[in-house]
């Protein structure tokens, strides 16, 4: 067996490369989470994590709470710590390259220091594909969202704007008809690019109202979103808003497998097995950087468990076990 710094590498640290540290150091493994930003990923930017099974509001005989959702840093940061304490190491790094030479795997920072090892785990994720307008930036969580199930009832009512045209915004928007009854969907197209059965359904529900044609040109308030500036056919008008829900896209982060010539799909997302093995030996791939996962904290740690494990067993069959 060749000589190797660890035993498996963790590159980024979301719920899932967090849950794959915990399960992969439980296993004996020596483990290296390389995260480029802070241990968390996009579940930093939740407010409240209430949809987490367990994560609930608890109160006592007299109503008062003595327990509640926590949010998203204090989850991310008790995920870290639980990794740690199992032996886990983290390095807040930017990995510049992925090569594999025989059984070897080795990342190369940007700073040009290398790791080895036998295995490795991407849990890179995903980065929303942002509308680059103003307001955007400066409302995300006060009122700009860019996930339904995370937010949507913190917004029971309330008139509520989806803003593109594809499967995930007509499918949150239905999501969100089931909330309110002022949804309004915006698509700068004149038909939407979703798939006809789940445009129809959209175009059929009475809670839903359709500005084809249209664009979102800046997102006002103060504290938080109170309104929204659009244009449609050459003309620019203000309408009071509550939330915009933002479904523009997302972006895969998994250029870092491209040189290893893993499968990814037709988005760039990587395709794995339900051991979450990509087509790479060796090379195994959690949460929102794969293929047709459902992207929500409880499935990346899912994922990132069954990773970990995955990964524990094909490094046995490397040493003969």
């Amino acid at each position: 067996m060749p000589e190797f710094d660890v035993d498996l590498l963790i590159i980024g640290a979301g719920p899932a490369g967090l849950t794959a540290a915990q399960y992969g150091a439980r296993a004996n493994l020596k483990v290296l989470v390389i995260e480029q930003l802070a241990p968390g990923g996009q579940a930093l930017m939740i407010d409240v994590l209430e949809n987490y099974p367990g994560n609930v509001e608890i109160r006592d005989a007299k109503g008062n709470v003595i327990a509640g959702p926590r949010t998203g840093f204090d989850f991310a940061r008790d995920m870290h710590r639980q990794a740690e304490a199992f032996g886990a190491s983290f390095f807040s790094e930017t990995v510049n390259g992925l090569i594999k030479e025989g059984e070897t795997f080795t990342a190369v920072m940007v700073d040009g220091g290398k790791y080895k090892a036998p295995a490795v785990i991407i849990a890179t994720g995903a980065t929303h594909r942002y509308l680059d307008i103003p307001g955007e930036k400066e409302f995300s969580g006060r009122g700009v969202s860019y996930c339904a199930t995370c937010d949507g009832a913190f917004f029971k009512g309330k008139k509520i704007f989806v803003i593109g045209g594809g499967d995930a915004a007509c499918d949150e928007a239905q999501f969100l008809s089931r909330l309110s009854p002022q949804v309004v969907m915006v698509h700068r197209r004149d038909r939407f690019r979703a798939q006809p059965a789940l445009a129809q359904r959209v175009m059929q529900n009475k809670n839903i109202e359709i500005r084809f044609n249209s664009v979102i040109k800046e997102i006002k308030g103060a504290q938080k979103v109170s309104s929204v500036l659009l244009e449609q056919e050459g003309k620019t008008y203000e309408e009071p808003a509550d939330a915009v829900f933002v479904f523009a896209g997302m972006i895969p982060q998994s250029s870092l497998v491209g040189g290893l010539k893993a499968e990814l799909d037709e988005s760039g997302y990587i395709v794995t097995d339900q051991k979450m093995a990509a087509s790479v030996p060796g090379l195994f791939a959690a949460g929102d950087v794969r293929s047709g996962t459902f992207r929500q904290v409880v499935v990346a740690a899912g994922e990132g468990a069954v990773a970990a494990h995955s990964a524990a067993e094909y490094i046995d069959g490397l040493r003969g076990g």
